[in-house]
């Protein structure tokens, strides 16, 4: 880790940062010689199986993300083997700003999401990131209690169709209000603004519908069904392009949302954490029935 500080610097305080599911966060505030500080933050892979595939990609990720405008941490030094570290580790700067999972100021949040996204999805890399990784399978779904059998068997048959044909996007592929950061500034003066987006880790290509449905799901999840369903819809008054037909979309909505189902506790308990106690599993399994049902029952 010294090795990496310029000369005279040294950490001088360490903080856990919350909200991390694959990986552990620390907050580094450096001393500098001149007697000012920095904060950098670590991001730490304990369970190491995916760690170098993740770290790598990241890492690569945030190489190409400070040739642009895009708010995201910039790449100090990465590990992904543990050569250096006692664990798959990445090193990066410290954004100011924190993620906002209350319902409110959320109408205002919503397009400024949709509008990050969009611009996410503009990049064109010149090298392209790996195809994108389905996160479920028909035969994986996890079916809520007391949830309608029908719709969720009408549900799984959506996604045992193929993959529609899509035009591939840049995506971040979790981007959801988790890993957005916000300056939230007090009610005299301007709304809140976007300043930062993390977790670069899992980076791919694929089509633009199957990020949107996983910020739609999220929202769904933290704030009610409905936010789902609007999160598309300034997506595309943000100048974004979905799929051409109802029935596509739904493919890519339905697959991230099946995809929820098999994670509600490990998703819920980052934000209970962060202060939503409301939302206990059993309360995110129910939303995910709603939004599921939602979905099912959208007029074509």
């Amino acid at each position: 880790m010294s090795r990496h500080l310029e000369a005279g610097e040294r950490i001088v305080r360490t903080e856990a940062l919350h909200g991390g599911i694959t990986a552990e966060m620390r907050r580094l505030t450096i001393g500098t010689r001149d007697g000012d500080t920095r904060d950098l933050v670590l991001r730490t892979f304990v369970d190491a199986e995916h760690a170098e595939d993740g770290l790598t990609r990241e890492a690569g990720a945030l190489t190409l993300l400070a040739q642009t405008c895009l708010p995201a941490p910039e790449l100090v030094a990465v590990d992904p083997t543990a050569v250096q570290c006692e664990y798959p580790s990445l090193l990066m700067t410290h954004l100011a700003g924190r993620t906002v999972l209350d319902d409110e100021g959320l109408e205002a949040r919503v397009p400024l999401l949709a509008r990050q996204l969009v611009a996410i999805h503009a990049l064109r890399p010149a090298e392209q990131p790996r195809k994108y990784v389905a996160l479920t399978t028909a035969d994986t779904v996890v079916t809520p209690k007391s949830a309608d059998a029908a719709v969720w068997a009408a549900a799984i048959d959506v996604i045992r169709k193929p993959a529609p044909p899509y035009e591939g996007r840049f995506l971040h592929r979790d981007f959801q209000p988790g890993n957005v950061l916000f300056d939230v500034p007090p009610p005299a003066q301007a709304g809140a603004r976007i300043t930062g987006v993390v977790d670069w880790a899992g980076t791919s290509w694929g089509p633009a519908d199957l990020d949107v449905a996983h910020c739609s799901v999220n929202l769904a999840l933290l704030h009610g069904p409905a936010w789902g369903v609007r999160f598309a819809e300034a997506y595309e008054e943000a100048g974004g392009v979905l799929a051409a037909t109802a029935s596509e979309r739904l493919y890519w909505q339905v697959r991230d949302a099946l995809a929820s189902s098999e994670e509600v506790q490990v998703v819920s308990q980052p934000w209970r954490e962060a202060g939503r106690t409301d939302l206990t599993t059993r309360a995110v399994e129910e939303r995910l029935d709603a939004y599921v049902t939602a979905l099912i029952d959208a007029p074509d």
